[in-house]
């Protein structure tokens, strides 16, 4: 998969193997509206993603979950206001889906509210 910015920068996404993160690859294309909570962006999906599975609230650097109560996909890229550190933490424990193999960093620059594409890779 790859999340596509509003600026058209292409951040590749390998997904995991799991029920959520299948019905995602299943639904793709997606645009999603992106809201910003620390260094965190969420938006809530148009299709709903199965709750199931293993969850947890810390994450790393670059991942991407689900947070089942606002079914929002999340993309982690530095610390949250839940955090304690300097690591990425979820407001509560969520469906980890996969990671941005390469560039993450670029989020940073980014506003409050964003813009991006879900896409399938190429290939």
């Amino acid at each position: 998969m790859r999340i596509v910015l509003e600026d058209g920068t292409a951040l590749p996404v390998e997904l995991d193997e799991c029920p959520a993160a299948e019905r995602l690859r299943a639904a793709l294309p997606l645009e999603l509206s992106m809201s910003r909570w620390g260094d965190e962006y969420y938006g809530s999906l148009p299709v709903k993603l199965p709750a199931t599975g293993r969850k947890r609230d810390v994450y790393e650097v670059g991942e991407v979950a689900l947070w089942p109560p606002g079914n929002a996909f999340c993309i982690f890229f530095g610390p949250t206001p839940a955090s304690r550190g300097d690591e990425p933490r979820m407001a509560s424990p969520g469906i980890p889906l996969g990671r941005i193999v390469s560039g993450a960093s670029a989020l940073k620059r980014l506003g409050e509210c964003v813009r991006m594409t879900l896409r399938a890779a190429k290939g």
